[in-house]
C-alpha cells in the first residue's frame, strides 16, 4: 500500500534526549573566550554532503551544522527554523500549510524560497536520484508511484503557494510528520546552484550550499579533517556564537585522550580501557544513543541464513554482557531487541523496548548448549555439513573489536562454522551493504524520528536498507495494519507493532547487539551542548568560556 513506509506515531516520550547545560540562555556570569572556536572529533570521514544522498550519521551531524529545514531540534525540543512556526495540520491532519521566513538566505545572499523545498522533495523521490531515503516520503500525495516509475516528480504533493508559503498534502495523517522534516532528505536545496555544479554537488565543501548556521570549510571529499565557519547571512546568526567548529576523524580512542588532554580537542568519545580509566572525571558524560548495532546476514546470497535455526543460534553464541562492559566499556546497554531503550512509550508511559526484552530474552539469552542444539539442526536441515561466511565491520577501533568478538564467539562455540573476518572503511562497508557484498555485517540504526517503525520498517519486504532480504508476510501485514486500519488507534497501534517486534525477534530476521551509550570527555569551558532525539547536536546555542 503507498502508505507502508511512514506510519502514524503517537504518544512518543523523547527519554533519550538530553541537555549538557540545563540552562536555556548564557549565563550571565559567564566569560565567553576570545576565541570560539569548538574542537571535536568524529569517527570517520563525511560521506556525502548531498542531503538527498546522506545516509550515515557523520555527514548528518554536518547537514544540520550547515543547513536548516523548517524545523530544528533544540534538545528535546521541537523549535521553528525557516519556518515562522510549528505547522498544525489542516484537512484531518492530511494538508500542511508552512509559512517561510522571508530573512532565510543562502550563504550566497539569495533567498530560501518555497520553491527550493518543491525542487529538493521532487529530487529526493525521483528513481534518477537513487535516494535511500526516499522511502520518508511516501505519505505525500503520489510518492510511492514516482518512485515507481509511473507518475512524474511534478506530480509530488507538494506546492509554493507563493514565494514564502509550502502546501503539503499527504494520503495519511502522520501526527510526527513535523518530527520527521528535521532529517537532512527533507531540507531545501538550490536547483540552480545544483544545475550548475552537476554531479560535482556535495562531494566537497566547495560543491555544497548552506542556509545553515556554520558554512562547511576544508573538506575535500576524502580528507580526515575540515572546518565549519559561522554563516553570516543565517537567519539566525545573532544567536550563533561558535565563529568555527573543526572536526578531526580519530578512531583510536587512545589518541583521542591524548589529543584532549594536549587541548588539542575539546570533545572526544572514548570506548574500552580509556573509557573505563576516566569515568571518574569530572568531564565524564554518558550519552545513550538512540542507536543499535546488530548483525545482518545476507539471506540472499547465502541460502544456509534462510533457515531460522541457524540465525537462532548466531544469536545465542552470543554473550552481549561480554560485549557491552569487557569489549566496549563504555555503559553501552545489552540490545534484545532493535529498538532501543527510550523511543517510545504507551500511555502507560512503558517503555516499547522494556517490554519487547521480556519476550526478546529468549533468542538474545547467551546459551551455548542451545546454540549448539540448533545449529546442528539448522545444518542437517540445509543439507550442509560445515559453513563457512566472512563477517564484515568497519575499520574503526569499537566496530573492529566487536567483529574480533563476533568471531571468536561464533568459532568457538559453534562447531563446523567458519567465519573470516573483514575490516574496511565505513564508507566500503555502506557500499557493501547497499550491494548486498557480504555473508554477515556488522551494521547499527540511528532513529530518523521518535517512533519504533523508524527501525521496524527497515525490514519489510523490499526496503531499500533490508540488506538482509529477510522477509515474513505476517510481519508486513503488521505493519501496513499498524499505518492504515490502526493509524490513530493507540493500543491497537501499539499492539501492531509490539506484534511484528517479536515475529523480526523470534526469527532473528537480524540479531540485535548493543544500543551505543558514548562515553565522552567534554571540556568544562563548552556550554550548551543539546541533544536531539534523532541523535544530534544543536550548535546556534553552543559557546566557550574562560
Amino acid at each position: 500500500m503507498a502508505f507502508k513506509k511512514i506510519l502514524t506515531a503517537i504518544g512518543v516520550i523523547f527519554s533519550t534526549a538530553l541537555l549538557l547545560s540545563a540552562c536555556s540562555q548564557q549565563n550571565a556570569n559567564d566569560t565567553l573566550a576570545k576565541k570560539q572556536i569548538f574542537n571535536r572529533m568524529e569517527s570517520d570521514t563525511i560521506q556525502t554532503m548531498d542531503p538527498s544522498k546522506s545516509t550515515d550519521s557523520i555527514s548528518r551531524q554536518v547537514l544540520i551544522d550547515t543547513m536548516d529545514g523548517f524545523y530544528r531540534y533544540n534538545g528535546k525540543q521541537l523549535q521553528p527554523a525557516i519556518a515562522t512556526k510549528i505547522a498544525k495540520p489542516t484537512n484531518g491532519g492530511k494538508t500542511y500549510t508552512i509559512t517561510l521566513r522571508k530573512n532565510a538566505k543562502w550563504a550566497n545572499g539569495r533567498p530560501v524560497t518555497a520553491q527550493n523545498f518543491v525542487y529538493s522533495w521532487r529530487r529526493a523521490v525521483n528513481p534518477a536520484t537513487n535516494a535511500s531515503y526516499a522511502y520518508l516520503f511516501n505519505a505525500v500525495v503520489n510518492a510511492p508511484e514516482i518512485m515507481a516509475g509511473t507518475k512524474e516528480p511534478e506530480t509530488l504533493g507538494i506546492k509554493a503557494l507563493t514565494k514564502h508559503t509550502v502546501q503539503i498534502k499527504l494520503t495519511e495523517a502522520v501526527p510526527y510528520f513535523n518530527s520527521l522534516m528535521t532529517n537532512p532528505a527533507f531540507f531545501p536545496q538550490n536547483q540552480q546552484y545544483i544545475q550548475k555544479v552537476g554531479a560535482k554537488y556535495g562531494t566537497e565543501a566547495k560543491y555544497t550550499l548552506s542556509n545553515g548556521p556554520f558554512i562547511l570549510k576544508n573538506w575535500t571529499g576524502n580528507n580526515k579533517k575540515w572546518s565549519e565557519t559561522k554563516n553570516k547571512h543565517y537567519w539566525n546568526a545573532k544567536k550563533v556564537k561558535l565563529d568555527q567548529i573543526t572536526v578531526q576523524v580519530v578512531k583510536n580512542p587512545n589518541i583521542a585522550l591524548n589529543l584532549y588532554q594536549k587541548d588539542k580537542l575539546d570533545d572526544i568519545v572514548l570506548t574500552g580501557q580509556s573509557a573505563q580509566r576516566t569515568k571518574n572525571d569530572d568531564a565524564f558524560i554518558r550519552r545513550e544513543r538512540s542507536r543499535v548495532f546488530y548483525a545482518e546476514m545476507n539471506q540472499v546470497k547465502d541460502t544456509a541464513f534462510q533457515n531460522q535455526k541457524i540465525r537462532q543460534a548466531l544469536s545465542l553464541a552470543i554473550n552481549r554482557k561480554e560485549i557491552t562492559s569487557r569489549i566496549l566499556g563504555d555503559g553501552s546497554l545489552v540490545a534484545h531487541s532493535v529498538i532501543p531503550q527510550g523511543l517510545m512509550s504507551n500511555t502507560k508511559n512503558q517503555d516499547f523496548a522494556k517490554i519487547a526484552a521480556d519476550t526478546a530474552k529468549t533468542y538474545t539469552t547467551y546459551s551455548k548448549s542451545r546454540a549448539q542444539r540448533l545449529f546442528a539442526e539448522g545444518l542437517s536441515e540445509a543439507n550442509l555439513q560445515n559453513l563457512e561466511v566472512t563477517l564484515v565491520t568497519d575499520n574503526s577501533t569499537s566496530a573492529a573489536a566487536v567483529g574480533a568478538y563476533l568471531k571468536q564467539a561464533w568459532t568457538t562455540n559453534l562447531p563446523n562454522l567458519t567465519v573470516n573476518l573483514e575490516t574496511v572503511p565505513l564508507k566500503e562497508r555502506l557500499s557493501r551493504s547497499e550491494t548486498g557484498d557480504f555473508d554477515i555485517v556488522l551494521s547499527s540504526w540511528n532513529a530518523d524520528y521518535p517512533d519504533v517503525v523508524s527501525f521496524l520498517d527497515l525490514f519489510t519486504t523490499g526496503n531499500s536498507y533490508n540488506d538482509g532480504g529477510w522477509s515474513n508476510d505476517e510481519y508486513d501485514r503488521l505493519l501496513t495494519t499498524s499505518a492504515t486500519t490502526d493509524a490513530l488507534n493507540k493500543t491497537a497501534r501499539w499492539q501492531d507493532l509490539m506484534n511484528a517486534q517479536q515475529i523480526l525477534t523470534q526469527q532473528q530476521g537480524i540479531i540485535p547487539l548493543y544500543q551505543s551509550v558514548e562515553a565522552h570527555l567534554l571540556n568544562q569551558n563548552v556550554k550548551q551542548l543539546p541533544y536531539s532525539p534523532a541523535n544530534t547536536y544543536n550548535f546556534v546555542p553552543t559557546y566557550i568560556v574562560e
